[in-house]
């Protein structure tokens, strides 16, 4: 067993009666994800909210309890997170610093007006000052198992191959410095992830993402629950890409209702 793992961990969630108030996504609103101030978490009843709605369905799928972390603050948060506290707890050095993990994410890009929903791993500062302590990369992070990752018919490669070139998924890796991002018309291996990652300066952050890119209009087009299954699925995609960099790997149990298999 894992350093900080219990067997409560992996005991399944207790279950409850169906009930109006559980956070299974049928009162979410499509309307709460907007794109010039970010996804609403504010002045909304607990089983409303998108942070309650997936950590529910993250924890009764995969049988393990997540943390929820963010960017933005007030009523509207521009990306949230879901990070695997199995994992995270597994780490000898880094057990208490969510930088240091793979996690599940969504976000608003303005610019892009696309909402994306995937994956992300990140890799802290490699050098200088960073602005807080829990930046800085230590050698327990995932962001080095992502890197063992990053070459041609890894593990990896297969189910980035198989998102980006048949489900319309995208990879975007960067840094302060430098940056790409690749779609099913110029994605070759993961080997080019890698190129780029070694550019990105060590004095800054740096990440990686694999998501799917639902654009503007398409989300409108969406109800709240339709939006919500969507990102279920989308999760569950990526998952076992996220495998390949955890130390504690996900097992899907049952999705209770949420989501399905990604359509290709």
């Amino acid at each position: 067993m894992k350093r900080g793992t219990t067997t409560k961990d992996w005991l399944p969630l207790a279950r409850t009666a169906p009930d109006a108030a559980a956070p299974t996504g049928e009162a979410f609103q499509t309307d709460w994800i907007d794109f010039e101030r970010g996804i609403r978490v504010g002045r909304l009843e607990p089983h409303e909210r998108i942070t309650q709605i997936l950590k529910h369905y993250l924890e009764t799928t995969y049988r393990t309890r997540f943390v929820t972390d963010r960017w933005g603050r007030g009523m509207y948060w521009q990306w949230i997170c879901w990070v695997p506290r199995v994992n995270r707890e597994a780490k000898p050095i880094s057990h208490d610093v969510n930088f240091s993990c793979a996690k599940v994410f969504i976000s608003p890009d303005q610019e892009a007006r696309v909402f994306q929903s995937g994956l992300q791993i990140e890799r802290g500062w490699a050098r200088g000052s960073p602005p807080l302590p829990g930046c800085r990369l230590k050698k327990d992070w995932d962001w080095h198992r992502l890197m063992k990752q990053c070459a041609a018919k890894t593990a990896l490669d297969d189910e980035i191959r198989r998102l980006v070139k048949r489900a319309g998924f995208a990879v975007w890796i960067g840094g302060s410095n430098a940056g790409a991002r690749f779609t099913k018309r110029n994605y070759r291996s993961a080997a080019q992830i890698r190129a780029v990652a070694d550019k990105c300066a060590g004095t800054g952050w740096a990440g990686f993402q694999l998501y799917y890119p639902m654009s503007e209009r398409e989300l409108k087009r969406c109800t709240g629950y339709e939006l919500v299954k969507a990102i279920c699925g989308v999760f569950r995609e990526v998952v076992p890409a996220m495998n390949t960099a955890m130390q504690v790997q996900l097992v899907e149990h049952d999705s209770a209702g949420f989501g399905g298999r990604w359509r290709e």
